[in-house]
């Protein structure tokens, strides 16, 4: 499946639909916009970032509009919000497997690790 994302919105205990997201390659200090794209309602793109044939070994940066998703949920959240963006640069070794990239978001905290 390659490379896949899932936000899930752990104040209000839903998926984080709507959310706007941005997928980068990275080499150093150097990063690439690959696309961005809005998660569907299940807070996830709408097919693979990557498929296994073109996903290559290397490192790469997610960024997700926190900060935006709360605004549009009607949230008040202070000026300047704790979290705007959250950047996620992870490496990708073995092409051959499935990387999944959840993130467990609030306005205040956010978590994350390599699914499955």
């Amino acid at each position: 499946m390659g490379l896949s994302t899932h936000v899930l919105d752990t104040m209000h205990g839903c998926p984080a639909a709507g959310m706007e997201v941005a997928l980068y390659t990275t080499d150093g200090d150097a990063a690439t916009l690959v696309r961005r794209f809005t998660l569907n309602h299940d807070g996830r793109s709408d097919g693979p970032l990557y498929d296994n044939q073109s996903l290559k070994a290397g490192t790469y940066r997610l960024v997700f509009d926190v900060a935006g998703y709360f605004n549009t949920r009607g949230v008040a959240l202070p000026e300047p919000n704790f979290l705007n963006r959250v950047a996620l640069d992870f490496g990708v070794a073995h092409t051959d497997q499935h990387y999944h990239v959840p993130l467990l978001v609030s306005p205040w905290s956010y978590s994350t690790y390599r699914g499955s």
